[in-house]
């Protein structure tokens, strides 16, 4: 391996690495502005000047390609006053308001100046003033703070896909803006917030609302998708003051989705806080013992065949495995966890996970989508898509029209029709999957709730299975579920199938043949009531709360500790970062309460035993944050029935998707936004 000299250390590099990265293998810390990991390199703020051998002035290290031999100091007085020089043309024009700045605490330009700024400026000129720039409900914008970094129209070019940003003029008249000052329409617009080193663009939501040392940080998840991103609770007393991302290379890797970051404020909205019963038609504010007998009382006079459970798309494991004990325990099997019917096959783990994993994208050839529309059912996902198409001209097709995405891809068929022909390997993208070493095939929820969901789902695999791509080494079979849930859901067998019926608990909810439904969280299950006795748990008063009989307050994600098994099958916790308001109790206790007042018995004793039985049903389990051990073996082959109809992509509500987006006014806003933008583009 080629070798460099840095302060006199011999270090190996890797080819291709640049001089700031062979530094910091030496252990120098270079400063830097505008140079980013995950971005292309712009070199303009040259605040990473290093001396080389033989050159007679400083260089950009970021720029600089690093060859075998070269000398570099990055510690002399030589360096030291080129940095210092860079420092002081920053801070020509850059405005004195740390103080009232939200990025304050938290600056690179300021801990920077710690180090290289004066105590005075020799520049005496009036500083450069301009005007605002409107990009949208999420950012705020202080551009008399901009130094021309160019991260943020880096990220939304390369990244978000979304070209939104750019720059008009040139020099100390150069400005950043959206075209036409527009917001930005990007699901991950935000994150360019992050990316900034000074207080140029800001969060508009938390400004002015806490500085960054009042605030007690918690590692944790996010459950706004089945992504399950790492993020970090900030929270100021109990209220969640703002979510940002933790760096995981697995999933997330430092971004998040506008979603996952702001749908926080819903927390503190339209919150359940006591229990409430329906009285002559009103729901009237009761205490824990009248909810309790109450709901006891009718379970007790309810033929047990007519009692059903349903768990909603942020449900944690411990919830749903004690729920499931509640219900055996009444003696119901009717449960379930889907919010509308499509095809689900428990037998294998490999049936309902993405087993390409979210990492293997990166190395995949050839991606097609059946039914899926990755950008708003997964944005995270659509993300890593985005970065494999970017690198690699990843080619990119398309059975169903998936939307506006990201990139390029080429729909292929718009039937079910198209799907067989891909099973007989009668079509154009049978021959390419078979001349590709890594593809990936991703199955949408929308084509599952076709009726030829089985045929869809057990074809592919078999076509892909006998093909020699699901093996150890490679699985190109992926299904792209959309709900934080769903996968823990499965794994602890908390649904309503049989051999011959799929849809159990959808037949029987349309049939009306339920007496009592108890709904935990369950606010997208779409269904008319008629005379079933329905007890709602959740932590917010949305759809249910409506036409509940019963109600009982429970705590959000950020209020409870939890298990959740994200798309790909790996095990993450959700960490408590905040407590309830009111009278919340989380939802294990609950369903202690009732089956003690049922049976005179505890399901558990303690969380730690809930948890501990719970892992003990998780498949293919390996540890904490790793993906699951899929078990390759000869799978059983099933063959739905074809019928020949349209694979429709079913539109997501995105920023409406949940009951805490719903709740949230920043979601609103976003929502308002886009609903304009749609209109002004096609004039309706």
């Amino acid at each position: 391996m080629p070798k460099v000299v840095v302060n006199n250390k011999e270090v190996e590099f890797e080819e291709g690495m640049t001089v700031l990265q062979a530094c910091e293998l030496a252990g120098a810390e270079i400063p830097r502005f505008c140079y980013h990991e995950r971005l292309s390199i712009a070199g303009n703020c040259r605040m990473c000047l290093v001396e080389l051998e033989k050159s007679p002035k400083p260089i950009a290290s970021c720029a600089m390609p690093a060859t075998d031999g070269m000398k570099i100091k990055t510690n002399t007085p030589f360096v030291d006053k080129a940095r210092k020089g860079v420092m002081e043309f920053l801070l020509a024009n850059h405005p004195l308001d740390c103080p009232v700045c939200d990025q304050g605490g938290e600056c690179d330009l300021q801990d920077q100046s710690l180090f290289y700024g004066f105590d005075h400026s020799r520049y005496t000129e009036n500083k450069r003033q301009v005007n605002e720039k409107y990009m949208g409900p999420l950012i705020k914008t202080i551009m008399t703070r901009c130094i021309h970094c160019t991260r943020c129209i880096r990220f939304a070019t390369e990244v978000a896909g979304i070209p939104e940003l750019g720059a008009i003029g040139r020099g100390e008249d150069m400005e950043i803006t959206t075209y036409l000052e527009h917001s930005m329409e990007s699901e991950l617009s935000a994150n360019v917030i992050d990316l900034c080193p000074v207080g140029a663009l800001t969060s508009k939501p938390y400004a002015f609302q806490t500085r960054p040392w009042e605030l007690k940080k918690t590692e944790s998840i996010d459950v706004m998708d089945a992504v399950a991103s790492n993020i970090r609770i900030d929270s100021y007393g109990w209220e969640v003051k703002r979510i940002l991302p933790r760096l995981n290379n697995n999933i997330n890797e430092e971004w998040i989705s506008d979603k996952t970051r702001y749908a926080c404020d819903g927390l503190l909205k339209q919150r359940l806080d006591k229990p409430y019963k329906r009285e002559n038609g009103k729901l009237t504010e009761c205490t824990w013992d009248e909810a309790i007998d109450l709901i006891s009382s009718k379970i007790k006079e309810t033929n047990p065949k007519t009692i059903a459970g349903h768990i909603g798309d942020m449900a944690s494991m411990e919830t749903i495995n004690s729920f499931k004990n509640l219900l055996n325990s009444i003696g119901t099997n009717n449960y379930e966890f889907r919010e509308k019917p499509f095809y689900i096959n428990p037998k294998n783990k490999i049936n309902y996970i993405f087993n390409s994993s979210i990492n293997g994208i990166e190395k995949c050839d050839l991606l097609l989508l059946v039914g899926a529309n990755p950008r708003h059912e997964a944005t995270m996902l659509n993300a890593r898509i985005r970065k494999s198409f970017v690198n690699k001209k990843l080619p990119i097709y398309s059975i169903g029209d998936s939307g506006n995405l990201t990139y390029d891809y080429k729909i292929i068929g718009e039937k079910t029709e198209d799907v067989k022909k891909l099973i007989d390997g009668e079509n154009e993208i049978s021959r390419k999957i078979l001349n590709a070493k890594y593809p990936i095939v991703i199955i949408g929820e929308s084509a599952l709730e076709l009726k030829s969901g089985e045929f869809i789902l057990e074809g592919i695999k078999d076509f892909l299975f006998k093909n020699n791509f699901i093996t150890e080494q490679w699985n190109a079979f992926n299904i792209l579920t959309q709900n934080a849930s769903t996968v823990g859901a499965i794994d602890l067998n908390f649904l309503d199938i049989d051999k011959k019926n799929n849809f159990n608990f959808f037949d029987k909810l349309n049939k009306n043949q339920f007496d009592l439904l108890y709904l935990v969280g369950s606010d997208n299950l779409d269904f008319v009531k008629r005379n079933e006795f329905i007890v709602y748990q959740g932590s917010h008063g949305d759809r249910m709360t409506q036409i509940a009989d019963v109600i009982i307050p429970s705590p959000a994600y950020t209020e409870q500790d939890g298990l959740f098994i994200n798309l790909e099958g790996r095990l993450q916790q959700c960490i408590k970062a905040t407590y309830p308001p009111g009278d919340s109790l989380e939802d294990w206790k609950v369903f202690n309460l009732l089956n003690k007042r049922l049976t005179n018995k505890e399901l558990f004793k303690n969380f730690y035993q809930l948890r501990q039985e719970t892992l003990k049903q998780v498949k293919n389990h390996s540890d904490f944050d790793l993906l699951p051990k899929t078990e390759i073996k000869e799978l059983q082959q099933k063959s739905g029935e074809f019928i020949d109809e349209f694979i429709t992509i079913k539109e997501v509500d995105y920023y409406f998707s949940n009951s805490i987006a719903r709740a949230s006014k920043t979601m609103s806003n976003c929502r308002a936004e886009r609903s304009k933008s749609f209109k002004n583009k096609t004039g309706s």
